[in-house]
């Protein structure tokens, strides 16, 4: 390589990536650009220490390089606009690229609740053999609706927000290993379905409902976007594709946690409603209005939102300067 035609070709791309390192304030525009230039000078040394290793331009672009990472780090900072980001497309479209996911599995799960409440229903030895008569008098007629009133509301709602928040941490956390996340579905819907069949033959199917439904819809519905998640992952090894089963599963990782972070703000709303809307004194059809609501209003934002940012090719991953951190390159 001719490092002197080198230099003046790129000269002027090291002497702009400079001059923005020396800035005391950086626009929207300025940090974009000094990122690109940031990449494309890495790019630049180390095609130089392969191919015509100088000290003096080595020296010179490791210097630059040095301030320009300083600079970044400095100025990449959290604000209103990334945020605002994050949940009109980061989000949406990575709840949108997995729906298959969790959709199959909401379906499977609320297939096998029915199932698992008729059969109670149905056979009232499964009743006796599970809780004595007078238990499940008071779990009917008493306790089932005293869960919802035994805390203050702002209490309750924190509480269930910490549960359902760990309930979906551990459904993405064990997603590698598979067999953890059907586990834990097992244990939410088998107790939704066993209550429901026992209400159900009481002849309160109504309370049931009436104190399900404002929270449970969307609040099953992160559960098994996270359930949906955490299987997708675990699959992305199993079966990777024309990629490595570690780059694959690595990439997939990383994009779940995007869901991660958004379940987090979904299950605050469904502990509001939790804690504020199931037991409040509205009437029964008002709060169950509310709870097909919000789930309506989940669907709409994944396939209005979600569906036009993953068109555009959002995928959850890290993108930019960040993705190049998967593979460095060595001088």
């Amino acid at each position: 390589m001719d490092l002197d035609a080198y230099v003046e070709a790129h000269g002027h791309e090291w002497a702009r990536l400079q001059e923005l390192t020396t800035k005391r304030r950086l626009d929207v525009s300025e940090s974009d650009e000094l990122l690109d230039l940031y990449q494309r000078t890495a790019t630049h040394l180390s095609h130089i220490r392969s191919t015509a290793p100088d000290p003096g331009v080595t020296q010179y672009l490791s210097t630059i390089l040095a301030k320009s990472r300083a600079k970044a780090m400095g100025t990449r900072s959290s604000s209103w606009t990334a945020v605002a980001g994050f949940f009109v497309e980061t989000f949406p479209a990575m709840l949108y690229r997995s729906r298959r996911w969790w959709l199959i599995t909401m379906f499977a799960n609320y297939a096998v609740a029915l199932a698992l409440g008729w059969w109670v229903m149905a056979h009232p030895g499964v009743q006796s053999s599970m809780l004595s008569a007078e238990e499940i008098d008071q779990l009917v007629n008493h306790d089932f609706e005293n869960y919802y009133h035994e805390s203050s509301n702002a209490d309750f709602a924190a509480r269930v927000w910490t549960n359902n928040a760990w309930v979906a941490a551990v459904c993405l956390a064990a997603g590698a290993l598979g067999l953890p996340v059907i586990y834990m579905l097992w244990q939410n819907i088998s107790n939704l379905g066993l209550i429901g069949g026992l209400m159900a033959d009481h002849g309160r199917l109504d309370l049931f409902f009436g104190m399900i439904l404002p929270h449970g819809l969307l609040e099953l519905t992160a559960v098994f976007v996270a359930a949906g998640a955490g299987l997708r992952m675990f699959w992305s090894w199993v079966e990777p594709g024309h990629r490595s089963r570690a780059s694959n599963f690595a990439r997939e990782a990383r994009s779940t946690m995007t869901l991660a972070l958004g379940l987090i703000v979904v299950l605050f709303v469904t502990g509001l409603i939790e804690g504020f809307v199931t037991p409040s004194g509205l009437p029964t059809w008002a709060r169950i209005a509310i709870g097909v609501i919000a789930e309506l209003l989940f669907f709409v934002y994944v396939w209005t939102l979600g569906r036009d940012a993953a068109r555009r090719g959002v995928t959850g991953d890290l993108t930019g300067v960040d993705a190049t951190a998967e593979a460095p390159s060595r001088g």
